[in-house]
């Protein structure tokens, strides 16, 4: 969160009190709807109790988390009283106007109805915007304006590459020297590339590399329009523009906001906590060999929750059937191990 956004949020904290005292002193109650509380409790939720602490000013941090468990206990208690068909079939249509509406922030009521039509679920329009509307969903005119980081990337993630850096401490005739290893993640495929793994990153090297990602034969960032990362003092000015002269356009993270590169920060987490936190390396070489035998492993080994628990680019076909014995394939001595089927085959590996 910048400095701007902190001013906003105080002045309006700020104005909240200032309206309740003055509710207060004129010994008028603020009474809320039901839709009102709702909107509350549902934002109240996201921001957690700290949060709401520090922010909530109409009602007390307790009030509105008492409000959201009210609410979550109605859903299902709610469905214990229903009777007839029709009464189950709005607990769905309730469900999927909610979910269309949230998750197609152009859609109105009118295209709501139609896409329930296509289900087999006939409402009116004005049903849909009364159903909206006590879940505290705004209309489509104000979602629209309420674009967030995540949409965006699901929207482009066939042309967008994030990358990143993780660091290692490795033994040397010096002592202990600490390494950088940069790499660029295509979105879409999952597919991993080191793009540079050295103890003296400049921007001499930096500007290397970024020719390198976009050559026009083999580079990593063929077809790619964005290239996402942080605020590091090593995706230097001439590094961007090396990137621009190709058309690929360099997207930078806020400050102190890691979760917008969140693929680039899981797999750091992964390979740190499946590989390099539990070796000790002697030299330059014995580091390149692990990254490089994990990131194989990445590829065509290893299942990604995130790809419907399926591996990547996987050397053995999925077998369905429980015939063949059971063969395991391990890299590291052992620290990354993979489990499969004989099928008979010779399979392609990675010494």
């Amino acid at each position: 969160m910048n400095r701007k956004q902190q001013d906003v949020i105080a002045y309006l904290h700020a104005e909240n009190e200032i309206l309740k005292e003055q509710l207060e002193t004129k010994g008028v109650k603020l009474k809320l709807s039901n839709v009102q509380r709702r909107k509350l409790a549902k934002r109240g939720k996201k921001l957690g109790r700290k949060g709401l602490l520090e922010y909530a000013s109409i009602v007390t941090p307790d009030t509105i988390l008492y409000w959201h468990r009210k609410l979550v206990a109605l859903k299902y208690t709610a469905k214990r009283k229903i009777n007839t068909e029709r009464q189950e079939e709005m607990v769905i249509i309730k469900e999927l106007c909610v979910k269309f509406a949230e998750e197609n922030t152009s859609w109105g009521y009118e295209r709501i109805q139609g896409a329930l039509a296509n289900l087999g679920y006939t409402i009116s329009e004005s049903s849909v915007g009364n159903i909206l509307r006590a879940a505290g969903v705004e209309p489509s005119a104000e979602r629209m304006k309420k674009s967030n980081w995540k949409q965006f990337v699901r929207s482009h993630m066939g042309t967008i590459c994030v990358a990143d850096f993780l660091t290692t401490e490795v033994w040397t005739m010096s002592g202990l020297v600490r390494y950088h290893t940069l790499f660029v993640m295509n979105l879409a495929k999952r597919q991993v590339q080191i793009a540079q793994i050295s103890c003296q990153m400049n921007g001499e090297v930096m500007a290397q590399v970024a020719r390198n990602l976009t050559d026009s034969e083999d580079g990593f960032l063929d077809g790619m329009e964005y290239f996402v990362c942080d605020h590091d003092v090593l995706f230097t000015k001439q590094f961007e523009a090396i990137l621009k002269s190709s058309d690929v356009k360099l997207l930078r993270t806020r400050v102190a906001t890691p979760q917008q590169n969140g693929f680039a920060e899981r797999f750091v987490k992964s390979i740190k906590e499946e590989c390099l936190n539990k070796l000790i390396f002697c030299g330059e070489k014995s580091l390149k060999r692990a990254v490089n035998e994990y990131v194989e492993h990445y590829h065509h080994e290893r299942n990604h929750q995130g790809l419907d628990n399926l591996i990547p680019f996987p050397y053995a076909a999925h077998s369905k059937g429980k015939s063949g014995s059971v063969v395991k394939f391990e890299r590291l001595g052992g620290l990354l191990n993979y489990y499969h089927r004989e099928n008979g085959k010779e399979e392609p590996r990675v010494a």
